[in-house]
């Protein structure tokens, strides 16, 4: 489940709460995520709750029934899905997985991955990168 500023959702709450989305799907011109712990300059409205600012740390909770089909959970931050879609990050764990490597190998490989080569650029690979992969067992 991505965040984006420029879904309808997260852009008709960063508006609500005083701030914009420009064309580059940045907030005020700024971040390029709409859900975050912190970054406190986009949450001083108020006269809103804390759910209701223009950057929230509220997460979507989605409750899934595993199938049979299901291998594993993959958590990231925008580092990890500014670089790759998710199905590219489905399809480079799952490679990995197949070769017998740890989640904890295939994490740091993944964010190996996104790493940018240099900081020239358009700041693609620059940004702090988390993840978190865990095999699912039926």
């Amino acid at each position: 489940m991505d965040h984006k500023p420029e879904d309808d959702i997260e852009k008709t709450r960063i508006i609500n709460a005083g701030g914009f989305v420009n064309e580059d799907g940045r907030v005020n011109g700024g971040l390029n995520l709409s859900r975050a712990f912190g970054d406190h300059s986009y949450k001083k409205n108020a006269d809103l709750p804390l759910r209701d600012q223009m950057i929230t740390a509220l997460p979507d909770v989605k409750v899934e029934a595993l199938q049979p089909s299901d291998e594993f959970l993959v958590v990231a931050c925008d580092g990890i899905w500014n670089s790759l879609n998710s199905q590219q990050v489905v399809d480079f764990i799952r490679e990995r997985l197949k070769q017998g490597k740890s989640c904890v190998e295939i994490s740091s490989e993944l964010c190996d991955h996104c790493l940018a080569p240099t900081t020239a650029g358009d700041g693609t690979g620059c940004d702090n990168m988390t993840v978190i992969i865990t095999t699912i067992t039926h």
